[in-house]
């Protein structure tokens, strides 16, 4: 099998990594020439998985159209808000029946659509059926330690998702099936924002209990979101839902809870971004989280604050005050 991997970062240069090693035929696709050179040379991606030496047969390029031609899997994994204007620049170049596995976690800002719905837009309809979606608690560095780890892949053909989880399924990376494809992505999506708020919660200097109220109604939060967009309330409780919102809003690897930390410390959020290498997805998703939210009737109170205090200047102390003077309720309401 002849896969590309688009999207140098962390967890694409991992994955292409892991996949290598298990013996197919791997590209990876990075937007910086520079940073490909020095892969070649080096055998390591310096700039955002330091220190990891990559497969001996691994390949690399900096042209899209050479990446995807003739391939027979793409997996895609650039960050959520330029993943549209990849794929139409290469779909011209995409063969008939090739899988597309995306593994990007986010909405978009401007349309408010998941990466299924951008993908159904920008690819053909003879490729719908050829999609899937690999989500779930993974940090890259983790993975490419050989640290046992469990995703999931979801997609509306279940002979599909069967077929990518023997695809990426390893000794230490094992990877379970779904078909609620909305639920997994979403899952994979909405908890970097509350992963943003339970940093800012740290950053505070507050304890596990304000973290577990974080998580735990956080989680009820996404799954309130996620049926109203069509997904199913359990599979926010699977791998995608409760397992990545619980690795996001604990971990030290964690680049959203990072930002959160920084945020409850007192910087401004230009400062934090200028000084990070890497994408924190949950500074974008959570303007088109609490957008969507707003679109659909939802009540998101935790990502509204986190939303207020990236792109209102809220006082996270402020914010903190104003989610727990909300009116008391049933647990379930």
């Amino acid at each position: 099998m002849k896969i590309a991997v688009i999207g140098a970062g962390s967890w694409g240069t991992t994955l292409a990594d892991m996949l290598a090693r298990k013996g197919f035929a791997v590209t990876l696709w990075a937007y910086e020439a520079d940073l490909v050179e020095r892969m070649r040379r080096a055998r390591e991606n310096d700039l955002y998985l330091p220190g990891v030496s990559l497969a001996a047969g691994l390949d690399f390029t900096a042209e899209l159209a050479t990446a995807v031609a003739g391939k027979d899997l793409l997996l895609l994994v650039p960050p959520s808000q330029v993943l549209r204007v990849l794929m139409q620049q290469a779909v011209p170049h995409i063969a008939a029946g090739t899988l597309v596995v995306s593994a990007s976690k986010g909405i978009e800002t401007e349309t408010l659509q998941t990466m299924s719905e951008v993908l159904e837009e920008t690819l053909p309809t003879s490729l719908h059926s050829r999609l899937a979606y690999l989500s779930g608690p993974s940090f890259a560095k983790e993975v490419a330690a050989g640290m046992p780890t469990a995703v999931v892949v979801a997609s509306r053909e279940l002979e599909i998702a069967r077929l990518v989880q023997d695809v990426v399924s390893t000794e230490t990376f094992r990877a379970y099936t779904h078909t609620d494809v909305l639920g997994v992505e979403l899952g994979g999506a909405l908890k970097n924002v509350i992963a943003l708020a339970a940093g800012v919660s740290d950053g505070l200097g507050f304890g596990h209990n304000s973290r577990a109220a974080l998580i735990t109604r956080g989680l009820a939060e996404m799954t309130r979101l996620g049926q109203a967009k069509g997904a199913q309330a359990a599979t926010f409780a699977g791998l995608a839902g409760m397992g990545d919102l619980v690795l996001t809003c604990t971990g030290d690897l964690s680049r959203n809870r990072s930002v959160g930390i920084e945020l409850g410390r007192g910087r401004k959020l230009k400062d934090i971004l200028a000084g990070m290498k890497t994408v924190a997805e949950g500074v974008k998703t959570s303007l088109s989280t609490f957008r969507l939210a707003q679109k659909l009737g939802v009540e998101v109170p935790i990502t509204e604050q986190m939303y207020r205090i990236l792109y209102e200047d809220k006082d996270p102390r402020q914010a903190v005050v104003d989610l727990m003077a909300r009116d008391l309720r049933h647990e379930n309401d």
